[in-house]
């Protein structure tokens, strides 16, 4: 069996494999079903389905990983992954898509329940940013080089979903050679221990519901730019091989600043940074809102919105770590999936009847608005760690 260092890469290699299926999935579904004439509503109600899966599955997690330990749990998740992208090619129906993505949003919650719980449980509190912000880095990697596969649509429509389903095969079966492990019990105090799921929820949700925005947020951007941005690019008259390559510059973003924005969250405090990259991001697609016919101002943007917002889901997941108690942690972990879930099945429906209902405005502009609810929120909620955090920096 294989050590904890070449575990924790070979979890960071599984997330980095979802990331591409989700990143691949999004926007080529997206220019399928809008070339087949579907309504941009129906094509964004279509890519919620992938979170609603997350949904359903987000209450039944937290016992069973208790029970029978994280491998399970991660095995399971990415056979149906791979399973279900194998079977896209095999019936072009609609509904049948839609049951898919479902299968697959199971899936990815289950492995990253398990790949996400097992790293913030075993990661020092000195470096708790640096190893959640790779975890986020290399799920942006590949969401990065996901949307490229759109490319393939050339060759044939089954092309993409039989290469990303062989790549999850391949990393899914590194899992075989990792040690099963069981949530650490160890400083959970009894009210945690004894409680239900849905009280501990409860209890999550009163302590770090401000830390519980960013993944939020985060699934909300991720799934309106790579479920509705292809829509809306096609309408306003750029090339599907152009939009492939622009998607992917705010994942790429992302990976140029989210390990130096993790270790700068470890010395100066998660608040004051994710201020400061929401404020960053909201700026930015104000200006994409103006120059969103530009293709050379499109790929710069999204980069350089990548390199702020890229980095919401991971910081939440850093922040949240650091408001609850040890024994909260797998609810906690469990939460951010639910409201990074919800972000992202509203984000592609209110995005595809935005473009219906006012279609002379820029879709930027829905950004932009939610940006700006998650500023107010956070800035106006001033959380007991940050100010422990500025005693201790006073002390030193």
């Amino acid at each position: 069996m294989v050590s904890p260092n070449v575990r924790f890469w070979i979890l960071i290699a599984l997330v980095t494999i979802s990331g591409f299926s989700q990143g691949m999935l999004l926007p080529l579904l997206a220019i399928i079903l809008e070339q087949n004439g579907v309504p941009s509503s129906v094509n964004g109600l279509h890519a919620t389905g992938l979170y609603i899966g997350v949904l359903i599955a987000s209450p039944f997690m937290e016992k069973p990983m208790q029970k029978f330990g994280f491998k399970p749990i991660i095995v399971i998740g990415g056979l149906l992954v791979f399973i279900s992208l194998a079977m896209f090619p095999l019936w072009d129906a609609l509904w049948f898509w839609f049951i898919l993505r479902v299968t697959i949003g199971i899936g990815d919650n289950m492995l990253h329940f398990g790949t996400q719980t097992w790293i913030t449980t075993t990661a020092a509190k000195e470096t708790r940013g640096r190893n959640i912000a790779l975890y986020g880095m290399f799920f942006g990697l590949g969401f990065a080089i996901g949307p490229l596969m759109s490319r393939l649509l050339s060759v044939s429509e089954a092309f993409p979903f039989i290469v990303s389903a062989i790549l999850s095969m391949i990393v899914w079966s590194l899992m075989l050679f990792v040690r099963n492990r069981w949530p650490d019990e160890e400083n959970t105090d009894t009210i945690t221990h004894s409680s239900s799921s849905f009280k501990r929820f409860i209890q999550t949700g009163k302590i770090a519901w401000v830390a519980l925005l960013a993944p939020f947020g985060y699934g909300f951007l991720e799934a309106v730019l790579h479920g509705i941005f292809p829509i809306y690019g096609l309408r306003i008259g750029h090339d599907i091989n152009m939009l492939s390559l622009i998607i992917p510059c705010f994942a790429a973003g992302s990976l140029i600043s989210q390990l130096p924005l993790g270790i700068l969250s470890d010395r100066v405090g998660r608040r004051k940074i994710l201020l400061f990259v929401l404020i960053g991001g909201l700026l930015i697609f104000l200006l994409a809102a103006f120059f969103d016919t530009s293709v050379v101002a499109l790929f710069i943007l999204f980069t350089l919105a990548g390199m702020f917002v890229g980095s919401l889901f991971s910081l939440g997941i850093s922040y949240m770590t650091d408001l609850l108690p040890r024994g909260l942690l797998p609810a906690g972990n469990i939460m951010c999936g639910v409201a990074f879930s919800i972000g992202s099945i509203s984000g592609p429906y209110l995005g595809g009847l935005f473009l219906q209902l006012i279609p002379g405005v820029s879709f930027f502009y829905l950004i932009v608005a939610m940006l700006l609810i998650i500023v107010f929120a956070m800035y106006f909620k001033k959380v007991e760690v940050d100010i422990e955090h500025d005693k201790k920096e006073i002390e030193h």
